[in-house]
């Protein structure tokens, strides 16, 4: 007699410091672009889910913000509690570090090591190094977390991606599926509409100029041959206004343009965009304007 095999599913939140490949990571695993990717420290601001879904198996992935050691805003608060929340409601930890990252001791590490919660250490970026290096990170991070298993990869290129996949369904409880298995994020449209802008600042702009920015998609009009998109572009100081509009406005029309591309492209439609940058000083500390942006307080 064939034994019914158990269906899976589960929360598996992926940690770690800024620039360690987390949104990289999340997109390998799921197969699709739902997390922006920057060079930059603090891309990803909110929690952003991630489903992948297979007949025995729902795996709902969670991708947090970087961990900022010291908050200098409340916008940095508000990051560091979807962090602490990703930890609470695991049913797996993905801690996410890179292989020249030295295996120190940290407030992270002592959270891990005191939770019951099933944790996989996964190496990132190991196209970057070597078998000898890979080797002694293996072991160091092995002496820190000694009985947790130890999966290194590339996220960008996808090597291991499959080995992790298998480690992680291993862990997973035997539940029903959270989410219709039709769902590929909790997020709506308008959410990653505001990210992939944001995504195109980050990209052209230096300095301290994206981190002081913020998107607000105002209207999303989904007719049948378009999408009709109208987004403010929140910086702090004027000279920035000035700055993201450019001579003439050739800058905000080129942030525009890329934007669009990627935009049809999560779409499947002809989008028709509409830029404009406002002037919000303190919105970065500021209680209700945080909450409009979608940041928990």
């Amino acid at each position: 007699m064939e034994i019914e095999q158990q269906h899976k599913a589960g929360f598996v939140n992926i940690i770690g410091k800024p620039n360690v490949g987390k949104s990289t990571l999340m997109n390998s695993l799921i197969g699709e672009s739902l997390s922006i990717i920057t060079p930059k420290a603090q891309t990803t601001r909110h929690r952003i889910l991630g489903i992948l879904n297979d007949e025995n198996y729902q795996i709902v992935f969670s991708d947090t913000p970087g961990i900022i050691i010291e908050p200098h805003y409340k916008l940095h608060e508000s990051m560091m509690r979807f962090v602490k929340e990703a930890i609470s409601d695991a049913d797996v930890i993905l801690y996410l570090v890179e292989i020249n990252e030295k295996a120190v001791e940290n407030n992270i590490i002592e959270i891990l090591k005191k939770s019951e919660l099933p944790l996989i250490l996964v190496i990132n970026k190991i196209d970057l190094s070597n078998d000898k290096i890979l080797e002694e990170r293996c072991a160091e991070w092995a002496i820190i977390f000694p009985d947790v298993p130890i999966i290194p990869i590339s996220a960008i290129y996808e090597a291991n991606i499959d080995v992790l996949t298998k480690k992680i369904i291993e862990r997973l409880p035997e539940n029903p599926a959270y989410y219709d298995k039709e769902q590929l994020t909790d997020k709506p449209e308008k959410f990653f509409v505001s990210e992939i802008i944001r995504e195109k600042i980050l990209l052209n702009y230096q300095q301290e100029l994206p981190y002081s920015v913020e998107v607000l998609v105002d209207t999303f009009i989904d007719e049948e041959n378009i999408v009709k998109i109208r987004a403010i572009i929140y910086v702090i100081r004027t000279s920035q206004r000035g700055i993201i509009i450019g001579h003439k406005g050739e800058a905000i029309k080129r942030i525009g343009i890329q934007a669009r591309i990627d935009i049809e492209k999560f779409v499947g439609k002809k989008v028709f965009l509409e830029l404009f940058v406002k002037v919000n000083k303190d919105w970065r500390d500021n209680d209700r304007e945080l909450k409009k942006f979608g940041y928990n307080l």
